[in-house]
């Protein structure tokens, strides 16, 4: 299934950090806080200004962001646990310029 966001609206896949195990104590998932850095899957056309005329989009399929544990909407498409939220609710994005370059 394919899903394009409407307006200002924003897919998200939110990216788990790696687990780590300390003192051999499982978390299990229910008590696990919700991952806050995020990819980008899709993004809609941008939101209407008041004279009519699109306003693009701060964020690009691809890109990587944070978002608060709590925003948006889930979704479950298929296998996948997704996100929707507007593009107000991004905090940040997260760079990635310095990685893979030589000093």
């Amino acid at each position: 299934m394919k899903v394009k966001p409407l307006n200002d609206r924003v897919l998200l896949k939110r990216i788990d950090p790696k687990e780590e195990l300390r003192g051999g104590i499982i978390i299990p998932d229910t008590a696990r806080e919700k991952p806050q850095e995020a990819e980008v899957l899709a993004v809609g056309p941008g939101k209407l200004s008041d004279g009519g005329k699109r306003l693009p989009m701060a964020v690009k399929k691809g890109a990587r962001v944070l978002i608060g544990k709590y925003s948006g909407t889930e979704l479950k498409i298929g296998d996948d646990e997704l996100t929707i939220v507007r593009e107000d609710e991004i905090l940040a994005v997260v760079s990635t310029a310095n990685k893979g370059k030589k000093k």
